[in-house]
């Protein structure tokens, strides 16, 4: 069976739904705990697809230089990694800000103030001719929670989905790595911990209790859009996924 190598940045954060959903396609996985100890592999060698969650940690250094956490400089190179050897890649939140920083993109404290719970998001253009998001709704429910955003995309990603106050909520670097910065993997008991003394919660005024009720009221939608996604995420991984795009399909007129 393939293995996805799944690199859990926070203990609060781990892979719920969507380890449920990978599973489901196919794939085994295999999730390291650096917060808890466990050593990064140099190299992506056996693995068939990486998956970097997300966390409480600032994806840029600190006013002392220091990286965000002590293993973000070994998951930006993993990403690098995964970019140029064209492994099939999923990084979420903080992971797609890792993704981003990895290849030059710029991220910070979002001008826009924290983004917290449910969400939609607006698919572009390009997602059309691209193998995951082609199938997203056009308008898909997502979780949000962030105080930073990416301000800048690497070169060359492709930008798949935006918002009004936050641009950048999914790109793709390559033809094989995506970014999220919205979740899809929670459940309501993970937002109900978040929502647990959260400083941004009292930041923002937020009473915890209507946040974590309104995430729960869209947790079956952010299923139905994003469960395919992963699906045809593990097919990727797995080499069953074909290019199926109509558009390429089609025959060149007058030809």
């Amino acid at each position: 069976m393939a293995t996805a190598l799944v690199i859990e940045n926070d203990p609060t954060d781990d892979l719920r739904r969507l380890g449920e959903w990978l599973t489901e396609g196919g794939l085994e996985l295999r999730v390291l705990r650096p917060h808890a100890g466990d050593a990064l592999p140099a190299d992506l060698e056996g693995y068939a697809a990486l998956v970097v969650l997300g966390g409480d940690q600032q994806a840029y250094p600190g006013p002392d230089g220091a990286p965000g956490a002590p293993w973000f400089p070994a998951v930006e190179g993993l990403l690098r990694k995964a970019v140029r050897q064209r492994v099939p890649t999923l990084a979420i939140c903080l992971g797609a800000q890792l993704l981003a920083t990895a290849h030059a993109g710029l991220v910070e404290r979002s001008p826009s103030g924290p983004e917290i719970g449910p969400a939609l998001v607006g698919r572009r253009d390009a997602a059309e001719d691209d193998p995951l998001f082609r199938y997203v709704p056009l308008m898909p429910d997502v979780l949000q929670w962030h105080a930073d955003e990416i301000t800048e995309l690497p070169h060359g990603a492709t930008l798949l989905a935006a918002s009004t106050r936050y641009p950048h909520q999914a790109f793709r670097l390559g033809d094989r790595a995506w970014g999220l910065q919205f979740h899809i993997e929670c459940d309501t008991a993970m937002i109900a911990e978040w929502s647990r003394d959260s400083a941004v919660l009292a930041e923002l005024d937020y009473d915890p209790e209507l946040v974590v009720a309104a995430c729960d009221r869209v947790m079956a939608d952010v299923e139905e859009a994003w469960q395919p996604f992963a699906i045809r995420f593990a097919a990727l991984a797995l080499g069953e996924l074909g290019d199926d795009n109509p558009r390429r399909s089609l025959p060149l007129l007058g030809a």
